[in-house]
């Protein structure tokens, strides 16, 4: 099975040795997205997690959508918390960015995170067949 490498201007370039995503088949990993603008390349909402996940949401439906998915697609998600107290907010945005579609999730606190941010979250798409 061919491999294709995502990118999308849609979303920040890949700092580091990884893909924004890989499709392979009808299946797409997505890398964690963290809430850096992706035009600018600076942290958005610093100090505010609500904000930060507002970003992260956009630019991690940005890549599913390069991979040629819709939202409906999305069959797992890992969020990523610096804090277990944030979850009540981000779980909020996270809600309202994917509509009324809920994928297989887990939720996780860490120590720390990509550029101290509060919040990352990965997802897996597959196409409907």
């Amino acid at each position: 099975m061919a491999h294709q490498t995502i990118t999308t201007p849609a979303a920040p370039a890949a700092i580091g040795p990884y893909s924004q995503a890989v499709r392979a088949g009808d299946t797409t990993y997505c890398s964690g997205q963290i809430a850096l603008d992706p035009v600018s390349g600076e942290l958005v909402g610093v100090g505010d997690v609500g904000e930060q996940t507002r970003q992260v949401m956009k630019n991690l439906l940005a890549v599913v959508e390069a991979a040629g998915h819709p939202v409906t697609d999305i069959v797992r998600c890992t969020i990523f918390l610096a804090d277990m107290n944030d979850f009540g907010v981000v779980n909020g945005v996270y809600a309202e960015a994917l509509g009324g579609h809920r994928p297989a999730r887990a939720t996780v606190e860490v120590s720390r995170l990509p550029k101290d941010v509060r919040v990352e979250i990965d997802a897996i798409a597959v196409a409907a067949s």
